[in-house]
């Protein structure tokens, strides 16, 4: 069986900082994504002008997907990336997430049919994010500094630790990896989740348990490093899971509003 297309898919709101340093880590792959989508919740001209610079440098296609700056409207953007991605395999790296050099090639590795994917994060401390540049910063000796926190999670390994489960711990948004029809099986994130953060990611890979695709749950191969920033405002968390308890204990597969408002 051949390879499957790689659709790289990249969440971003305002944080060209980080994006920039996002997207050195994409051209330091030792495996290239067959196209990147940016899917901007509604960022402004300096990202806008970061990403049509970066675009400019590519081999490969580079999509600039947005929309108008709502409020927080993270999952609407992601199924429009999702609509129009090419790939058949889907990769998801949040614009704060510095990638590892073999961030691709390792989930093109552990992409199975049947599966979805979540990798790990580790995270460098705020008051160093604007020092860390991707393929100069000594991992290693941050670690051991405390600049870089979660070294269980920062190296990488010969082979990965793999566990294929269904459990609800560690469902991250940021580092995840899924079949496209998969994906549009369950239509896509559910768009009435509102506020950052909290519930959207685990309300898809909890459906996407109900559709039968457990995960694999992966250590030590497909790493990113996580900018770390302030945090933003949390009081939708109760009613946002609220939400996601209610897709767990009815078993739901398909949520109303998803990719088909994109499609």
């Amino acid at each position: 069986m051949s390879a499957p297309r790689l659709s790289l898919i990249i969440s971003t709101y305002n944080r060209p900082d980080a994006l920039a340093k996002v997207l050195a880590g994409v051209e330091r792959q030792s495996r290239r994504p067959d196209e990147v989508l940016i899917a901007d919740d509604g960022s402004k001209e300096p990202t806008r002008a970061l990403i049509a610079d970066w675009t400019k440098r590519q081999s490969f296609p580079v999509r600039h997907v947005w929309h108008q700056d709502d409020g927080f409207r993270k999952t609407a953007i992601l199924n429009q990336s999702v609509a129009v991605a090419q790939g058949e395999y889907l990769i998801f790296l949040d614009g704060d997430c510095v990638p590892h050099r073999r961030f691709v090639a390792d989930h093109a590795a552990l992409a199975e049919r049947g599966f979805w994917v979540q990798g790990r994060r580790c995270f460098v401390e705020e008051k160093f994010v604007a020092d860390f540049e991707p393929g100069q910063t000594s991992i290693w000796g941050w670690v051991t500094t405390g600049k870089v926190t979660g070294r269980g999670k920062a190296f990488r390994l010969p082979f990965p630790i793999v566990r294929r489960d269904t459990a609800q711990r560690g469902i991250i948004g940021c580092n995840i990896a899924a079949w496209r029809d998969d994906v549009i099986a369950i239509n896509g994130f559910d768009e009435e989740y509102s506020g950052w953060g909290i519930g959207e990611d685990s309300d898809m890979g909890t459906r996407l348990y109900h559709l039968g695709r457990p995960r694999k749950f992966v250590y030590a191969h497909a790493i990113v490093y996580h900018l770390n920033h302030p945090m933003a405002p949390r009081g939708h968390v109760a009613e946002s899971l609220a939400r996601l308890d209610e897709t767990i204990r009815s078993r739901k597969l398909r949520c109303a509003a998803g990719i088909n408002l994109h499609l």
